[in-house]
């Protein structure tokens, strides 16, 4: 257990020192390739479509597969409460068509709303990928709400939001918060991402395993995040913390992250 923290060490003092570079890094591969119930990564790549070439041929390449349908449920941990606060104060000044991007079955609407009362007509899109989709419809409908919570396989539908969320999800993406609404011309008034993998200097991608697929992981800088959105016209109000939760990269410590951040934006007047 925790196989990606060891190597990490191991990794950083052996490294440099054949032939123990050579067995570390391959031992933690067939650990990476063989993992069911760690958060592990690996490597850096130049694109989506490099690190998914990267991936171990033993498992899928993203979460549209059946395993990662299942994978989470609705409970609140600690890191969801500065986005409570925000879709709180959000909703209260008018937003009322939410766009969850990469919102997997609802699970943050059905979350959210012990502690939020949601007005009557707010509307909650899900936008993810089509076996996603399809399993959080036929729990949306099983519990009635099939009008309120909605979902689609189309992330150009953000374009009808005045909020788009975001919680744990940019990072899967292969393009960035800005480069989404710039391709679909979507200028939501505010921007609310939570639990999204910021460095505070570079920007790089990597491979994620989470246990029942692999997955290009899209780690932003935290500087060009809130450039590309104020170019766009938005200006930041609130920067948040989720400690906690964090990366490694076995072998590559340049690329580890501390902590993941969120960012609550609202789109200027004039934009």
């Amino acid at each position: 257990m925790y196989l990606h923290r060891w190597f990490s060490r191991a990794g950083r003092l052996l490294d440099r020192l054949p032939p123990f570079i050579w067995i570390n890094r391959a031992v933690y591969r067939r650990a990476f390739a063989r993992n069911r119930h760690e958060n592990l990564f690996l490597g850096r790549y130049a694109s989506f479509a490099e690190a998914a070439a990267a991936a171990p041929p033993v498992k899928p390449v993203g979460y549209d597969n059946a395993d990662s349908v299942a994978l989470y449920g609705d409970e609140l941990r600690p890191r969801d409460y500065p986005a409570v606060f925000w879709i709180d104060r959000l909703v209260r000044a008018g937003a009322r068509r939410v766009f969850d991007l990469g919102g997997y079955t609802g699970i943050k609407h059905y979350g959210f709303a012990r502690l939020i009362d949601y007005p009557d007509d707010l509307v909650w899109t899900v936008g993810d990928v089509p076996a996603v989709v399809e399993a959080g419809r036929r729990v949306a409908a099983e519990r009635g709400i099939e009008a309120r919570l909605k979902f689609t396989a189309d992330l150009s539908d953000v374009a009808e939001a005045d909020l788009l969320f975001a919680s744990g999800s940019v990072q899967f993406l292969e393009e960035s918060p800005g480069a989404l609404l710039s391709r679909t011309g979507a200028r939501p008034r505010w921007i609310l991402l939570n639990t999204s993998a910021i460095h505070p200097k570079q920007s790089y991608i990597t491979l994620n395993s989470i246990g029942t697929a692999f997955c290009p992981y899209r780690v932003q800088s935290r500087d060009a995040l809130v450039a590309e959105l104020e170019a766009l016209g938005y200006r930041l109000l609130d920067e948040l913390r989720n400690p906690g939760k964090g990366i490694t990269v076995p072998f590559h410590p340049e690329l580890d992250l501390e902590e993941y951040r969120g960012f609550c934006f609202e789109r200027a007047a004039s934009a």
